[in-house]
């Protein structure tokens, strides 16, 4: 065989590995992108549903008017939150403990819970909590799928000089867990 027709065909070999490789960390990368977008679209919706329910259970719960106000303080912080996933996460970790809180002032007003609005408000407000814990367990999957392909060999030879870099994990963090964590403070006149 001649020399000439294995280097052509080893450099063959080695051109379709490295397209074969930067066209599926593009995927994922795509992937990763797509899962964030589900994501920011059910914070979108979990956004525009919590004035509505801070204005209901302020019918109710005049003297609660800190709690609300943390409330609508945290929602936006969340909404004008920059700098990529883990401000937005951090952002949003805050907003769930305010939440928290609200949703435990509520329940201590029993004309409250039983208010149509309140119970609509609260059904969607619970819909768009699990579509948005869908989506973030989506996104770090993806994530999780696109860090392994970019740190995985051939991978890892084309990934850094074609800038596929780390991406972040959606999470709330350590110091926004333990606000999560802590029971809700209720006060009463």
């Amino acid at each position: 065989m001649n020399t000439g027709l294995i280097v052509l065909i080893v450099l063959g070999v080695v051109l379709v590995l490295i397209v074969g490789v930067y066209n599926r960390l593009v995927a994922l990368r795509q992937t990763c992108n797509q899962s964030f977008a589900d994501v920011d679209v059910q914070l979108k919706q979990r956004h525009d549903l919590i004035p509505n329910l801070v204005e209901t259970v302020k019918g109710y719960a005049t003297h609660e008017r800190e709690t609300l106000d943390a409330v609508i303080q945290a929602r936006n912080q969340a909404v004008s939150a920059r700098g990529g996933v883990h401000a937005q996460a951090e952002a949003e970790g805050v907003l769930s403990g305010a939440l928290g809180r609200l949703i435990a002032v509520a329940e201590a007003y029993p004309d409250l819970k039983a208010n149509q609005n309140f119970q609509a408000l609260m059904g969607s407000l619970s819909d768009v909590e699990n579509k948005l814990a869908a989506a973030r367990r989506f996104f770090n999957n993806a994530v999780s799928e696109y860090n392994t392909g970019i740190q995985q060999f051939p991978a890892v030879l084309i990934a850094g000089p074609m800038g596929f870099g780390h991406k972040d994990f959606f999470d709330v963090g350590e110091e926004n867990r333990a606000t999560l964590d802590q029971a809700p403070n209720v006060k009463f006149g």
